[in-house]
């Protein structure tokens, strides 16, 4: 049984990496597929199913900066990665940037093993307390982010109406409304401007930061678990509240999402247990697959997420080292324009005709954002809005 453990999580680590670097392929769908074939192989444990699902969600936590830092092309977890991740990789220092998310990342799993039990007391006392307190908590957030922006009525106004653009999108009858809202906001927008001013990528440095601080992981720590247990919230949202509370500069800022976006995926499996609650598609599909997650099964997850998530650290510095190497020697513009197309071809697969229609609403509306020159952060309200509303009423 054991070797065929290593092999699931291996096959989980490659699905991980090609869903981590393929811009607009989610876990998720992956997920909904593996459920969907698991009927058909009775003869195969359900636990390997749950080691593939588990393995390549981690495996993505880690992965997915890779675009969103070089090619500008957010995933639906990653899109605040852009903002500093691009002005490094601008800099030459884009190696440093994908370096510092997965700092934060396998750094979010040693914390998630160590406080993984004493979490699931947390839990299941606090749940009801925080779903009372959850609106009012995001209110004064954006209060704070508008109120420390220098362009403070822009960024009240970039904040408003990219949170009535959410609220809009949102309520279409639409498949995967994330991938052309915050694709839109966050990633074509950004690779329309990158070719406009024909941006060129400088050779890139293979360096290490210094890292120094633990305000990053204190930050991720107190705000994930908010995210894991309650409706709305993702990692996007985690990173704002961390953020908020801790203060973090441009590449603590890095380490700070690639902490909260792994330790959201992990904290998502032990809610599953301790409260039954699905808060990610990875925890959605394991639940399908299995209805009884027993200390056992838990042990063995959290288990996988260890070993994935080592061998997906060494592997996205791997993947990065390379595309550092040659990032600058290839036509910058060209490639955004082919992302373009890309993004364009998945958001009409996936989200259809009105799919594609939102994509190019959003990605004019965070082109007059970011032309603003207000936080691009104030963008988030295109979530933090929909989900205040949604506490309240």
């Amino acid at each position: 049984m054991l070797i065929e453990i290593i092999l699931f999580l291996i096959l989980g680590v490659v699905l991980g990496t090609f869903t981590g670097l393929t811009p607009g392929i989610h876990t998720n769908l992956i997920g909904i597929f593996i459920v969907s074939i698991s009927g058909f192989f009775l003869f195969v444990n359900p636990i390997y199913f749950i080691v593939i699902i588990t393995s390549m969600a981690i495996t993505h936590t880690f992965v997915d900066f890779i675009p969103s830092v070089f090619l500008g092309c957010p995933d639906t977890d990653t899109e605040l990665s852009i903002l500093p991740g691009h002005e490094l990789l601008k800099e030459g220092l884009g190696y440093e940037a994908v370096y510092l998310t997965c700092y934060g990342s396998i750094a979010a799993i040693f914390i998630l093993i160590l406080i993984s039990f004493p979490s699931i007391f947390l839990i299941t006392k606090i749940q009801n307390l925080i779903q009372e307190i959850v609106p009012y908590l995001l209110i004064l957030i954006s209060a704070i982010l508008i109120l420390t922006d220098s362009e403070k009525f822009r960024a009240l106004f970039v904040f408003l109406l990219t949170g009535i653009l959410g609220l809009c999108v949102l309520n279409l009858n639409l498949k995967e409304p994330l991938l052309p809202l915050l694709t839109g906001l966050f990633g074509s927008s950004t690779l329309l401007l990158s070719i406009k001013n024909k941006t060129e990528i400088p050779e890139q440095k293979i360096t290490k930061p210094k890292i120094d601080s633990i305000k990053p992981f204190l930050g991720a720590l107190i705000a994930s678990p908010f995210c894991s247990f309650l409706p709305g919230l993702g990692s996007g949202q985690a990173a704002i509240i961390g953020n908020t509370i801790t203060k973090n500069n441009q590449k603590n800022f890095l380490i700070l999402l690639g902490a909260t976006n792994t330790l959201v995926m992990g904290f998502s499996f032990i809610s599953l247990y301790a409260i039954s609650k699905t808060r990610t598609g990875a925890a959605v599909a394991i639940s399908e697959i299995s209805n009884n997650i027993t200390p056992q099964i838990l042990i063995l997850i959290l288990a996988i997420v260890l070993i994935s998530g080592i061998i997906s650290f060494f592997l996205t510095l791997f993947l990065a080292e390379k595309i550092s190497g040659k990032i600058n020697k290839i036509n910058y513009s060209k490639v955004s324009i082919i992302t373009l197309i890309i993004l364009m071809l998945v958001t009409l697969i996936i989200s259809k005709p009105s799919g594609l229609f939102v994509l190019i609403i959003s990605t004019f509306t965070g082109i007059y954002c970011i032309n603003t020159n207000a936080r691009r952060t104030n963008m988030m309200g295109c979530l933090i809005i929909p989900v205040i509303i949604l506490y309240l009423f």
